[in-house]
Parts: structure tokens; sequence; C-alpha cells
């Protein structure tokens, strides 16, 4: 996280939620940090003296000092990168599909079904987590 924010500020200065946006979109969607892991970052890394802070529009604009720039010149250039290294883009894709699709069948069922079909509903959904987690437990779903 320390070297990717880095590497982005020495682009441009940056707000904590566009760091996001562009770390994910850098690294093909393999990676999207949480707000969690980005902004106590953010503070540890202005604590050190590599960043600095100002206040626009009540969000945090943060650039490089000239001890940040220095560090991020001798770190890599893009860390985000590794994140998309080995996957395997189409069947992330598949995954994505279904689970979509999974989601928008769900949806729908809510907001159109009677309660009887929401509660069939969500037994399925309920039933299928439940099968998936058996499969990494090498079990037979069809118990």
């Amino acid at each position: 996280m320390r070297a990717s924010i880095l590497a982005l500020l020495t682009d441009r200065p940056m707000h904590g939620y566009e760091m996001i946006q562009e770390i994910a979109e850098r690294s093909g969607g393999a990676w999207r940090p949480s707000p969690g892991s980005v902004y106590p970052t953010l503070q540890l890394l202005e604590d050190e003296g590599l960043i600095g802070s100002e206040s626009e529009g009540g969000k945090k604009l943060f650039t490089l000092t000239d001890t940040g720039r220095a560090e991020a010149e001798a770190g890599p250039d893009a860390p985000w990168e590794d994140a998309g290294r080995g996957v395997d883009w189409d069947a992330l894709n598949e995954i994505r599909r279904a689970g979509g699709g999974l989601i928008e069948a769900f949806r729908q069922v809510w907001a159109t079904g009677t309660p009887e079909q929401r509660d069939r509903a969500l037994t399925v959904v309920n039933d299928a987590r439940k099968k998936l987690y058996l499969i990494l437990a090498d079990e037979d779903v069809e118990k």
C-alpha cells in the first residue's frame, strides 16, 4: 500500500478515494484497496513527513514532500502491477457474470415476488453459500 501511494503521488496530488480508484484501474481490477488500508497508510506517511495534505472542499488533497519524492523514486514504479500477474481474466469475468446474474435474479424475486417466493429465494441463496463452503472442505455438496 505504502509504495503504491508514493508511486501514485509522483504523478499528481490526489485525494484518498481517487487513489483507491487509480489503483483499481491500474491493476486492471485485480486490486481495489479498502479505505481501511488506504487512509491509515496516508496518515502514517504524513506522520513520517513523506506526504503533506491540505483541505480542499472538505477533502484532503495529498502531495509528496521532497523526502517522499526521493523515497518514491527509489521504490517500484508500479507496485499495483503485481496484483494482476497470474490472474485468469476469462475465469474472473465468468465468475463476475455468474455472481452478478445471481444477485440480479435474487433482486428481482425480492422486488416482485410474493412472501413465499422471497422465502424460497432466500433458502436457495443460503443453500448455495453452504454448498460453496462444502466444496472448499472437499465434502460432498449433495448432502
